[in-house]
């Protein structure tokens, strides 16, 4: 089969020849029919040797939906022929973090987290499934409609209910209204009564932003701040991540007012009391989401209340959308499709 795959640090993947990998037991084989490109990849891409405990060449690709076409002892024969969207961490399922529904910290991860960043990725023509708790089935829906929920979606969900109560009638400013943020304006406005306030230098993603339901939009944090009654919100959700945003998202906060980090754009700040930050201020960088909330925008999905802005290419255009990706010439997610 044909697969996308990173062959050496700090460089372009390459589209190569690899064998279709059989189901042991307790696996599945899914036929993957659709992936999502996230600039997470990007990331791993642009890592130096040794910086992640990755062993190359590994197969790209973490948000996957796709049917199971094959099933190893001890699975379910029932699977067989069902669209599934792909909880993307490689969890125990028998850890501490496990068992209380956190597998998103799973004890047991040791640096490779899951599909395409760490282990074999969706970006293929098949993926093998470690096992039934990975797989949410989503039968009736459209495979390029499910795979941005596995990470764009979930990670945004996650992040909401973990501060649903400060968002929670409250005031919301979400920087970054591109792959991710356009997803949690639309969960904001669906499961919480909070203002939601969007910012992005792109007027085509402010555009997209207001479509979704965000109350208050700028192209600045300050732009978007000083039209509010008063220019301090409850929460920041940044999907940059980058030491601009953190500071202006800091500078932003009212009294016990959160920051959270979900963006991993390098950025970086000090937080201490009785410096920048409000009294009572809390800090937050939530790591992709548990299965639970996979579900959870599964249904929303569903019920017709989210959906990802999506772009749809072929997989053998897959080399060269990554590059638009690169470039910022995305609006919402890309989601590649078998040719």
């Amino acid at each position: 089969m044909r697969a996308v795959q990173l062959t050496a640090w700090e460089s372009e993947p390459e589209i190569r020849e690899v064998p279709v990998p059989r189901p042991g037991a307790g696996e599945l084989l899914l036929r993957v029919d659709a992936a999502g490109l996230c600039h997470s990849d990007l990331h791993v891409m642009s890592c130096a040797p040794g910086t992640l405990p990755y062993d190359l060449p590994m197969t790209l690709g973490h948000e996957i939906a796709g049917t199971v076409v094959e099933v190893g002892d001890g699975v379910a024969a029932s699977w067989l022929g069902r669209l599934a969207v792909v909880h993307g961490v490689w969890s125990c399922g028998t850890c501490h973090n496990c068992r209380r529904g956190q597998e998103n910290h799973c004890l047991r991860l040791e640096g490779r987290v899951g599909f395409g960043l760490g282990r074999p990725g969706g970006l293929a023509e098949y993926v093998l499934v470690p096992a039934e708790r990975q797989l949410v089935a989503a039968d009736g829906m459209a495979a390029t409609e499910l795979a941005p929920l596995a990470d764009a979606a979930l990670t945004a969900h996650h992040a909401i209910r973990l501060h649903r109560d400060a968002i929670e009638g409250g005031t919301v400013l979400v920087i970054g209204a591109g792959g991710l943020g356009h997803l949690a304006v639309q969960i904001l406005k669906q499961t919480t009564e909070a203002h939601t306030v969007a910012v992005d230098t792109r007027p085509a993603a402010l555009e997209a932003a207001r479509e979704h339901g965000a109350h208050t939009t700028g192209t600045t944090v300050a732009d978007a701040v000083d039209q509010l009654e008063s220019p301090l919100v409850d929460v920041v959700l940044d999907f940059v991540g980058a030491d601009s945003t953190l500071s202006a998202g800091g500078a932003a906060l009212a009294p016990g007012g959160r920051l959270i980090m979900v963006g991993g754009g390098g950025g970086s700040m000090t937080v201490a009391k009785g410096r920048d930050l409000p009294l009572g201020w809390h800090v937050n960088a939530p790591f992709w989401g548990p299965r639970q909330d996979l579900e959870a925008v599964v249904e929303l999905a569903r019920n017709g209340q989210i959906h990802a802005d999506i772009e749809v290419v072929r997989f053998s255009d897959t080399l060269e959308a990554y590059q638009r990706l690169r470039e910022g010439d995305v609006r919402g997610r890309i989601v590649v499709v078998p040719d």
